[in-house]
């Protein structure tokens, strides 16, 4: 059983480093239009109160190359900090077309969706791109990330790796450091070995005539795990999902390390309900999991423990160099054994947890991640379009 972990935790890291490094190569010219006449986008973007750099995250989106593109701004409530920055950002940027959409909720359980749903009301154009507030990009996203999508006809559903960056504080390094190892690495993974690669809702674009004839939002609005369950809808109808060749930044300052424990726990509850089978397989992923069984290695309890701690930082180590290059990463790179641990934990308690709470809202979760509010919700339609 010990060689057998150990052969493992070897295989899983050598897996997770060379399918990042293969889906991060550059890849040859795609045989797609020039940029004039690439098709027109619409890039949705669910706000929920000034996360961190929120205003530097969403000029980004402002100065794309894409020659055709419009940004939809969704907030729920006319009080919401995020409605100024977005007036502050029309202000400088007047030649992009730009929607607010301000609404009171209620269109879905799931707080995303039901911003997305208002938002949909007010965009013009078949491609979409639902795109997060802590995300940030290159001037080129949009332009490469449609390029890449047209060129493929059978392609249903295109994602992006992300990338964490601008960490301050204890709990941020935590982030950005398991997203650059196991989060990265399980996608690239899922990217470079498996028929369809994972979904993930920082940045997703599709058709949106496509999407509503498999059922569209209305199908996810009561689900917590709304883009897995996406992807798997386009993959169902015979559709491609896939990684796209660029990344995006995903921007996390300050957090601390309570809410960046929380947001693992609601990460875990999601996959235990949505891959019960293969849940409790996810530790043999981690190469921590020899620290673990080292009591039980006898002799060899040192050296199993030590190889644990080696590949754990050989994979955060080469990834994080890969998506980010040097900076930050001998500050980080220490934490990342004791923070494999701690998850553990995680990992251990998240399949008995019943509630969930996001963006300000708690609510039950059952089977496949369905949600149960614990109070009415009033459903109305959007109070402004600016």
């Amino acid at each position: 059983m010990l060689a057998f972990i150990v052969f493992v935790a070897i295989v899983f890291t050598l897996l997770s480093v060379l399918s990042l490094y293969r889906l991060t190569a550059r890849r040859p010219a795609l045989a797609a239009p020039p940029a004039a006449v690439l098709p027109p986008v619409t890039v949705l973007k669910p706000l929920c109160g000034a996360d961190d750099r929120l205003e530097d995250n969403l000029a980004t989106f402002f100065a794309q190359t894409h020659p055709r593109y419009e940004l939809v701004f969704g907030v729920q409530g006319d009080d919401d900090p995020a409605i100024p920055i977005v007036q502050r950002l029309r202000a400088r940027f007047p030649h992009v077309p730009t929607r607010l959409v301000i609404h009171q909720g209620g269109q879905a359980l799931n707080p995303k969706v039901a911003n997305l749903q208002a938002m949909l009301a007010f965009d013009s154009h078949d491609l979409v791109v639902i795109s997060d507030s802590n995300i940030a990009v290159s001037e080129r996203w949009l332009e490469d990330l449609v390029a890449e999508y047209v060129a493929d006809p059978q392609l249903g559903l295109l994602t992006n790796l992300f990338v964490g960056t601008g960490e301050e504080s204890l709990g941020a390094t935590l982030e950005n450091l398991h997203l650059a190892g196991p989060v990265a690495g399980s996608l690239a993974v899922s990217s470079v070995l498996l028929p369809q690669a994972g979904a993930v809702g920082k940045s997703m674009l599709f058709s949106r005539a496509r999407f509503e004839a498999l059922g569209g939002l209305a199908s996810v609005g009561s689900l917590l795990a709304e883009d897995y369950v996406m992807g798997r809808m386009f993959s169902a109808a015979g559709y491609r999902v896939r990684i796209a060749s660029t990344t995006v930044d995903n921007v996390c300052t300050r957090t601390t390390v309570t809410r960046f424990l929380q947001r693992q726990l609601r990460w875990n509850l999601i996959r235990s309900r949505v891959m019960p089978l293969s849940y409790p397989l996810e530790p043999l992923s981690s190469p921590m999991l020899l620290a673990l069984v080292a009591p039980f290695a006898g002799t060899f309890a040192a050296p199993v423990f030590a190889l644990g701690v080696a590949l754990t930082l050989l994979r955060d180590g080469l990834q994080w160099h890969r998506l980010r290059g040097r900076a930050g990463l001998l500050s980080a790179l220490p934490l990342g054994p004791l923070k494999e641990l701690a998850l553990f934990g995680v990992w251990a308690v998240a399949p008995f947890m019943s509630r969930v709470a996001w963006r300000g809202k708690r609510f039950r979760v059952a089977s496949g991640t369905r949600l149960y509010a614990e109070r009415e919700i009033v459903k109305t339609a959007p109070l402004e379009s600016e």
